[in-house]
């Protein structure tokens, strides 16, 4: 520019020089995509509080906390939006975060300062002149040295006029530049995806008005933006997704040898795709009508041959067929709405707040879940104790930006008026049974498969109804098998399982579940109980436990198997299945909160009496403490902040419950010398309160059983061996185990456990280097007799067999002549503890005897054998 100004005095020139030279700064690289460290105090305090109202969660800002101090990093969003770059611009400015300060290929002109309008101007204006083109940030190396001195970048992947810039134009690609710049430097350049959303409401097939004058919630246009921002700001929130770092990206062999022009496309595509699954595990998939989902399960080609097949089979006409299909659809479809959702999470919210003391949640597991969802559906497999379980795992997704899962419930649950409510929440229906109706079953298959195409996350619940019992059932694999099926014929890449606990201080359901495992009918869900519900409100239940398993990926569990799934028989195929529920039932047992509650209930009941003092008590409870801390169980917070006075807390909640009765004639109440009476009459209650704690104790009950049951003082780890297989075979259908451990592993660990407590003495120089203690005793038997109420069931169910011959017993009324046979003994005496009589446990020992062979007194010898052994264990509880 100078140079044309020639015909101006030297004087002139030299001071108009001087004055441009002073205004560039020394420097020509001016440019609007770039945002100086400081916009001046009005500009800043104008962003700060247009964007005040947007959540910045914490476990967001800690991924980027997490990068490398020497990386260099550029943000990357999917659209070109002005909007979110001021956005990241402020907020992390302000948060004292990395910031993004060079926007490619973005022109940014009103936020800038006018003193820097000025430069870009003249320097464009300048570089104009003299080469008739505008100055290229790119060209200049304008971009590759500001990122090297420590600047963050911003680039959006999806423009108006991006595709036109790169592929007409052949203006440089702001991915293939970065790349460029990798291959010549040793920093790694992170590109770290970020996500704004206005909304967690999926998309929809089918738009309103609004959506087409205004833009849809998930792309919304300038006013509808603007509007949402300032009416409703709290829906706003950011997502940062997984890092990608360029250098250990272009590391295979198989980028190494693509050009840098492809290495950008493939790169631009692995973003997108991480982007769009990263959106819709927040939002979940698009929503679709009845009537496109209903065509798109009748028009499946392998389901119209199935069809067909059907009708020619029977002879009956191909109308009459796909009317029985529709109705079918009608009646297990969800018809998801995610506009009801909000108005159930204020009504469950206010639930918890009235009836519970809170809710505990691991959130860390629950991250960990948010993020491997990106892989694929999640199928979300919690235990269940309660009807509120359904409830409250939907109102945890919603409130941490997680899809609300599709819900599978029993078709009890589609009674009016709360059928279509639930329906509207998310909840599918299923039969309890499928025996006979092909076409239903494949029709519920066809379904399940369309939900995991679409990328729907699944809930079911695993044990098939509520346990009443307190403690885990044995998995119900009906369900399971349909989604490994699905997963099986390409319905989705991978399929993640989450097993889950939800455990409650006290469940509202314990006088029914009580109720019917004495024999008492199960009532039908109706709505005069939803009436009667109202009564709960007015008591307190204590707290509620969420806890979040390791997920399982099933490509990784199939990695494990030496043949792919594809390639598996039936039966190898449902081995898979066996294992799959297996792994669930233990690892929801292994993320179980021990509460006061429950660890309370086991003292008590494990006393050898009725009568107990309170210093017998918190020895007992002590023993069990130090054990879970071996096993690294997870304990209520209660117990952790001072256990002594939550167990106090439950000792009195007993009384007033008159689960248990303070001896009268004792000097002071709760004190270390107070005795009390269990009530023979609630013992089944602190049976269930026991329960939800008994599986953490099992594998130490089978090896503290094993080491009574010697003869002899001294003894090994494998003699224990035998004994301990016999106990977990002979209540496999009681509790799960992890199969990924054997016999030897889980001995060996109880009896390390053994020795740390002092119950156990070692002499590494002796043939048989373990002993039981004096004081060792009386702690083997604390925890052997967990099993004894197990026993007492089993010998119940046994003693019947014995009595009844085959033919004269009748399987429809087999669990009530069991009940009966089971009162008879108690007053007897022959059976001590009326827990033993629950309907859950008489029907897995009818299963295990069946499964041994019996099944009437015509099978003597195989009773005999399992008469002695149970008579064999039963007689070193009373010891």
């Amino acid at each position: 520019m100078i140079n044309r100004l020639t015909h101006l005095p030297a004087k002139m020139v030299l001071k108009l020089k001087q004055w441009i030279h002073r205004v560039f700064d020394g420097t020509h690289n001016h440019y609007s995509c770039y945002l100086p460290d400081r916009l001046g105090r009005f500009p800043f305090f104008i962003l700060k509080l247009f964007y005040s109202g947007i959540k910045l969660d914490e476990n967001q800002t800690a991924v980027i906390e997490q990068i490398t101090k020497d990386a260099i990093i550029v943000y990357a969003a999917k659209f070109h939006n002005p909007f979110e770059l001021m956005f990241f611009y402020s907020r992390y400015r302000q948060q004292g975060l990395p910031f993004p300060q060079l926007a490619f290929d973005y022109r940014v002109y009103i936020w800038q300062p006018l003193s820097r309008l000025v430069k870009i101007l003249l320097a464009h204006i300048d570089f104009f002149l003299r080469n008739l083109a505008l100055p290229d940030p790119y060209e200049s190396g304008f971009i590759s040295q500001e990122l090297i001195n420590g600047r963050c970048g911003y680039l959006s992947l999806v423009g108006r006029k991006a595709f036109y810039r790169r592929f007409v134009k052949f203006r440089t690609d702001p991915l293939q530049y970065l790349i460029d710049l990798q291959k010549t430097i040793e920093r790694p350049i992170i590109i770290v995806p970020q996500l704004l959303f206005l909304t967690k409401k999926p998309p929809r097939t089918q738009h309103s008005l609004i959506d087409v004058l205004f833009g849809p919630e998930h792309k919304p246009g300038r006013i509808r933006r603007w509007v949402t921002l300032f009416r409703n700001p709290d829906k706003v929130f950011v997502e940062t997704s997984k890092p990608i770092d360029l250098k250990q990206y272009l590391e295979p062999a198989e980028v190494q040898s693509k050009s840098t022009e492809y290495q950008a496309l493939l790169l631009r595509r692995d973003l997108m795709v991480q982007l769009n699954r990263h959106r819709q595990s927040i939002t979940g998939p698009i929503i679709k009508s009845r009537e496109e989902l209903k065509e798109s399960i009748l028009t499946r080609v392998r389901f119209q041959k199935f069809m067909d097949e059907y009708a020619e089979d029977r002879d009956i006409p191909m109308k009459v067929v796909s009317k029985k299909v529709d109705a079918y659809i009608e009646e297990i479809a969800a018809r998801y709405n995610p506009s009801v959702l909000k108005i159930y999470s204020a009504i469950v919210g206010w639930i918890i707040r009235t009836i519970f003391d809170g809710a505990i949640i691991n959130q860390d597991a629950l991250n960990k879940v948010k993020r491997i969802s990106l892989k694929g559906p999640l199928v979300l497999i919690p235990c269940h104790k309660s009807h509120i379980d359904y409830l409250i795992l939907s109102y945890l997704m919603y409130h941490n930006n997680m899809p609300c899962p599709l819900i599978a419930a029993g078709r009890n649950l589609s009674f009016w008026p709360l059928g279509p409510l639930f329906r509207s929440g998310g909840a599918f229906f299923i039969r309890r049974r499928f025996k006979g109706a092909v076409l239903y079953s494949r029709v519920f298959s066809e379904y399940i498969y369309k939900l995991l195409e679409e990328g729907f996350n699944i809930e079911q619940f695993i044990e098939g109804g509520r346990s009443r019992t307190g403690k885990l059932l044995m998995p119900k694999l009906g369900l399971l098998s349909i989604l490994l099926n699905a997963y099986k014929e390409g319905a989705c890449k991978d399929m993640i399982v989450v097993p889950i606990y939800i455990g409650y201080d006290r469940v509202l359901e314990e006088k029914s579940y009580l109720d019917e495992l004495e024999g008492g009918k199960k009532e039908p869900e109706n709505l005069r109980q939803v009436i009667e519900a109202r009564k709960f409100l007015k008591k307190r239940y204590g707290k509620i436990y969420i806890q979040f398993s390791d997920p399982i990926s099933l490509n990784e569990l199939l990695s494990k198997f030496e043949k792919p799934l594809g390639e598996m028989d039936s039966t190898e195929q449902s081995a898979l299945c066996r294992n799959l529920g297996h792994r669930v039932i233990h690892a929801i047992s292994r993320a179980a909160v021990v509460t006061p509650s429950g660890l309370v209930a086991s003292a008590i009941l494990n006393c050898s009496q009725n009568t107990f003092s309170s210093d017998h008590l918190m020895s007992a409870i002590e023993t069990y403490l130090r054990y879970l801390a071996t096993q690294n169980a997870t304990l209520a917070d209660t117990l952790v902040y001072d256990n002594f006075q939550a167990i106090q807390k439950v000792l009195n909640s007993y009384v007033q419950r008159k689960f248990i009765q303070p001896d009268s004639t004792s000097k002071k109440f709760q004190s270390s010398e107070t005795t009390y009476t269990i009530n023979v009459d609630k013992r089944s209650n602190l049976e269930y309160y026991k329960n939800n704690c008994v599986a953490f104790f099992i594998p130490a009950s089978f090896t503290a059983l094993a080491i009574l049951e010697k003869e002899t003082s001294r003894f090994s780890a494998t003699g224990l061996h035998a004994r301990y297989e016999f106990l977990q075979d002979f209540f496999k259908y009681e509790f799960a185990y992890d199969v990924d451990r054997t016999i030897e592993d889980y001995v060996q660990d109880n009896l390390n456990a053994f020795i740390n407590d002092g119950i156990l003495a070692f002499d590494p120089h002796a043939p048989d280097p373990y002993a039981a203690t004096p004081a060792g005793l009386r702690k083997l038997n604390l925890f052997s007799r967990f099993l004894r109420t197990y026993f007492e069931s089993y010998w119940i169910v046994l003693g019947f067999y014995m009595q009844n011959s085959y033919s004269t017993i009748r399987s429809r009324d087999h669990i009530k002549k069991l009940t009966e046979a089971g009162n008879e003994m108690f007053k007897r005496k022959e059976i001590e503890h009326k827990e033993a009589i629950n309907k859950v446990s008489f029907q897995n020992a009818v299963t295990f005897f069946n499964s041994r062979g019996i099944k009437g007194s015509e099978n003597i010898e195989k009773i005999d054998f399992y008469a002695e052994a149970i008579k064999r264990s039963i007689n070193f509880f009373y010891q």
